[in-house]
């Protein structure tokens, strides 16, 4: 139900047009919009996964810059248009990932290390000393973890050859992608800027979320010197031109983290509007207005946006390892179905779970309970229990994932989801779809244009060049594909509910201490 992107000059010769790039983890690609917000065209290119040992993962951080600057070219062409019918090109990107280059060659130091990565873990455990996890929570709003770019930072810096000389001359620059792309698009080693936004800097560890700013304090505890780290604008300004290439004299004009631009490109504006990003696993994140919220229930407490002078917009974040993979663990590793579509056409071959629950903590439990010695169970089995019982009690899954999230939302925030928008392949499920609605007790919608995070970098970049007047223009560009509403009786979602939570206590403790 996604639009068709239309090909040729045929139907948009004219213009005007905003171009977005989206950096993610395992592909780049260029989207062109027009001010409608519908798709003119698109163009997607993969890179290389690098696994050097287990548990680490990183990308050629060159590699990605040839490919953006391919995608690109080839998204402008398709389109049937001339870089003149470009008002702006906006920036959102995987995060977390992490990046120091040379600034006077511009070649990276080592391949840019990705969020996936847990090389750092003993690193943040030896940080959190005696404090641990929540030891820079309260500026940062994030815990300790080897998700986070700060880290991942100082383990370079600590292992690189002669690299922290380097950095502390300061010869060096960090960044996440999003500064990467930034800076080679406007000029690389001949006058490019060097910046990230506020959403991606909240990601780091370094940042502080109540002045904006980098934390003197934090960086002394990480060893990060503050010579290498860009400086911090907001998600919707001119960053710089672009120089050389099709885009040479485009003004970047946006960054904002992948689960933000979602949450921008779903037109998530207002306090307690939500969305959730159903991929390989999930990200739901909520408005919180204009204060940081603090968690106290296992979420992230992070930057949503901020244009240009206005107040920032904060959002907390939670995050499901595991949803979409768990389909495919159902096809590839147990061969339980051929295709992913196929789940929900054997799931409707029964009326319910046949009283069984699956909890995928493959990799330990995410949000609300950061329990990496879980591991994941088939709860509730009788001899009653068929394969369309446990493809039903699959998608339960996600939508019971995405449950205890948004309890735990309301628990930090006092907001209560009135709605929630969904994004991403799972969300073409209309099963899952309505089990979501009913585990939630609230309306889901999915929008026309699925492509939200590409969307929303495109958005920001329009308003920070004036192409659409203000935030209202855009929510006025939002049209819904589909809406499902609850229909579940509420004892007995109260009462699955209560056998979902007993089959996660099951998951729990399941490796001894091991380091």
């Amino acid at each position: 139900m996604t639009d068709a992107p239309h090909t040729g000059a045929a139907s948009h010769g004219h213009g005007p047009f905003i171009a977005a790039i989206d950096q993610g983890t395992t592909s780049s690609r260029c989207i062109v919009f027009d001010k409608d917000g519908r798709i003119v065209s698109v163009d997607q290119k993969e890179h290389e996964q690098i696994l050097p040992k287990p548990g680490w993962v990183e990308h050629n951080a060159n590699e990605i810059w040839t490919n953006v600057q391919e995608v690109v070219a080839s998204a402008i062409e398709k389109a049937g248009i001339t870089s003149a019918d470009v008002k702006a090109i906006g920036i959102t990107n995987q995060r977390e990932t992490t990046l120091l280059w040379d600034k006077n060659t511009g070649e990276p130091v080592h391949n840019a290390i990705v969020w996936q990565d847990t090389r750092t873990d003993a690193l943040c455990r030896e940080l959190g000393r005696n404090v641990g996890q929540d030891r820079f929570r309260r500026e940062t709003g994030l815990p300790l973890a080897s998700y986070f770019a700060g880290p991942k930072a100082r383990w370079l810096l600590d292992n690189v050859e002669g690299l922290r000389e380097r950095a502390e001359r300061g010869e060096i620059l960090f960044g996440t992608m999003d500064s990467w792309v930034i800076w080679n698009l406007t000029g690389g080693v001949d006058g490019g800027v060097h910046v990230t936004d506020v959403t991606n800097a909240s990601r780091t560890m370094l940042m502080n979320l109540h002045t904006m700013a980098w934390d003197k304090k934090i960086l002394a505890s990480m060893h990060v010197p503050a010579a290498i780290l860009p400086e911090i604008r907001s998600s919707a300004e001119v960053y710089g031109i672009a120089k050389g290439g099709v885009l040479d004299g485009i003004p970047v004009a946006s960054a904002l983290g992948d689960q933000q631009a979602a949450l921008f490109g779903q037109t998530c504006f207002a306090k307690g509007e939500a969305k959730s990003t159903y991929g390989t696993g999930t990200f739901m994140l909520i408005n919180t207005g204009h204060t940081p919220v603090n968690s106290y229930n296992g979420l992230l407490t992070t930057v949503g946006y901020r244009i240009g002078e206005e107040r920032a917009v904060y959002a907390l974040e939670g995050s499901i390892a595991v949803t979409g993979s768990l389909v495919q663990w159902m096809r590839d590793q147990m061969g339980l179905i051929s295709s992913a579509p196929e789940i929900e056409t054997l799931a409707l071959t029964v009326e319910d779970n046949g009283g069984a629950y699956v909890v995928p903590a493959f990799s330990g439990l995410f949000a609300p309970y950061w329990r990496p010695d879980a591991r994941g169970v088939i709860a509730g089995l009788t001899r009653y229990v068929t394969k369309a019982h446990i493809a039903r009690a699959v998608l339960e899954a996600t939508a019971w994932q995405t449950r205890e999230i948004s309890d735990a939302m309301t628990k930090d925030s006092g907001v209560e989801l009135t709605t929630l928008k969904v994004d991403g392949g799972m969300t073409s499920n209309n099963l899952l779809m309505q089990t979501l609605s009913d585990f939630l007790d609230a309306p889901v919608v999915r929008p026309m244009v699925a492509e939200t995070t590409c969307l929303g970098a495109a958005y920001a970049a329009g308003l920070a060049v004036g192409f659409w007047p203000d935030t209202d223009a855009l929510r006025a560009n939002w049209r819904r594909a589909a809406e499902w509403t609850p229909r579940m009786d509420a004892d007995k979602r109260e009462r699955e509910y209560k056998s979902w939570l007993k089959a996660v206590q099951r998951t729990m403790g399941w490796l001894e201490e091991e380091d």
